[in-house]
């Protein structure tokens, strides 16, 4: 091989490597996106259990 085929490949490797990390990162980073999306629906949840608690009180409260 000449030194240009072989720089050529090198150059192929690198460029390859450079699109799995790229191709990893952008998995990490929908993965952490789906986690912070299923933090909000969790959060959410959490506030609409406790206004519906809170109203539930208050109506119990009423009633006696």
């Amino acid at each position: 091989m000449s030194y240009f085929t072989s720089r050529g490949l090198d150059l192929s490797s690198m460029q390859e490597e450079l699109v799995r990390d790229r191709i990893r990162t952008l998995h990490r980073e929908a993965e952490e996106h789906r986690r912070a999306a299923s933090l909000q629906r969790l959060q959410r949840a959490q506030r609409n259990a406790e206004r519906a608690s809170a109203r539930l009180r208050s109506a119990i409260l009423r009633l006696v």
